[in-house]
């Protein structure tokens, strides 16, 4: 049990990353009174709705390289701070909390029970063990420190008198826009300008929407104009374009699309390879083999049916010609369209009901072996409010836990 000669801490937030550094706090420091402040009247309402309700914990990558590449902004912070605690802490954590977790395919971390509730119990029956007050319609809006170091906070309600606190964690998620980090700019920390990251891409304009439905399951997109390239499945939606691989060159393009306005021109290799002359010969040894089949009978590298269809109407080829009829033209055709088929994008879309944003509290204002600031002593950060965020897939919850236990456990 440490010993501290303070007591009063206060969490802001009453997210992910707020929760996880309540019961990080009171279980390193049992003398303290823990308080957490949530703006709005319901508490972990983004856990509740992740991963379509099922709470994707974390990311299962094998090695600490490879959990940290998943991270647009902050991957180098947190390619050290995982040393601390990581994904595979982060299972043992819930785990011994009475939350089993799974591990799918892809790498996902679910709980067992492929809910959100077991989760937001789990949090609940922490605090509620560990004496952890949670106050909700609580906003913070200002900050003040005070001869002694301590920490005034001023709330966004006049009934609700400014509290001192000996130390403070700041854990009030992604800010989509700057006025709501104005507060922390005020006591002098720089502020990245919050763009969206994580959507999906609108194509208004395209007949491809006719196939929503659609999973190409290896591909690569690339953004006209910009060394930006990602792989991965890929959606076809009613809107445009989704996946893993769409969701990717987002988050990673989450500046330079915004400043193009979201409108820009997207390539998409259906078939992952990016040599051309390797599909041209791939597709003369069809002609070989299967010379008397339609090419609307025979689809290469097992293209979607659908897809394969609106590829060949898209190319001006005949779906009905006989593969041994095709001449070197429309092979060259095919080729093209298959290596290098171009939308045009125009707007984005959230992904489902959760958002994240690139940009926030910089890390140039914070001690990141500590999350402790430097403009204001005794003020700690985790999670999204900090200008780190991940790609889809747990990622983003992982930099919740890992920075709100180091904030907590480094008090």
């Amino acid at each position: 049990m440490k010993q501290i000669s303070y007591n009063n801490i206060a969490i802001v937030g009453g997210g992910a990353a707020g929760f996880f550094a309540a019961i990080t706090v009171a279980e390193n420091y049992p003398l303290s009174n823990v308080v957490i402040f949530e703006k709005s009247t319901k508490v972990l309402s983004k856990v509740k709705i992740s991963g379509g309700g099922r709470c994707n914990l974390t990311n299962a990558c094998s090695s600490l390289k490879e959990l940290s590449n998943a991270y647009p902004r902050g991957q180098k912070m947190l390619k050290k701070a995982f040393n601390v605690f990581n994904n595979k802490d982060t299972m043992q954590w819930f785990e011994s909390r009475g939350v089993p977790v799974i591990v799918q395919e892809d790498n996902c971390v679910f709980p067992v029970s492929q809910s959100s509730k077991t989760v937001i119990d789990c949090f609940l029956r922490e605090c509620n063990k560990l004496g952890i007050k949670i106050e909700v319609q609580k906003g913070v809006i200002g900050i003040e420190q005070t001869v002694n170091g301590k920490l005034k906070l001023f709330f966004s309600k006049e009934i609700n008198q400014p509290l001192i606190f000996d130390k403070v964690i700041v854990a009030t998620g992604g800010c989509p826009k700057r006025s709501g980090l104005v507060w922390l700019e005020k006591l002098g920390h720089k502020i990245e300008e919050p763009v969206p990251s994580l959507f999906t891409f609108n194509m208004p304009d395209e007949p491809i929407k006719k196939l929503m439905g659609v999973v190409v399951e290896k591909n690569t997109t690339s953004i006209q104009g910009t060394k930006l390239k990602s792989n991965g499945p890929l959606l076809i939606t009613h809107w445009g374009m989704s996946g893993p691989s769409i969701l990717k060159l987002s988050a990673f393009g989450a500046r330079i699309l915004n400043s193009m306005n979201y409108k820009f021109k997207i390539q998409v290799n259906w078939v992952n390879e990016k040599n051309n002359e390797k599909v041209y010969n791939y597709l003369k040894t069809i002609i070989l083999k299967y010379p008397k089949k339609q090419l609307i009978n025979y689809r290469p590298y097992f293209l979607p049916q659908r897809l394969w269809t609106y590829l060949l109407e898209k190319s001006s080829v005949l779906a009905k010609k006989k593969w041994e009829e095709i001449g070197k033209k429309d092979l060259n055709k095919i080729v093209s369209i298959l290596c290098n088929d171009i939308y045009s994008v125009s707007g984005k879309t959230t992904f489902k009901e959760e958002f994240v944003t690139c940009g926030g509290l910089s890390l140039e204002s914070i001690d990141t072996k500590t999350m402790e600031s430097k403009v204001c002593k005794n003020l700690y950060f985790a999670g999204e409010v900090i200008d780190v965020d991940g790609i889809t897939g747990g990622y983003n919850f992982q930099a919740a836990w890992t920075t709100a236990y180091i904030a907590a456990k480094l008090l």
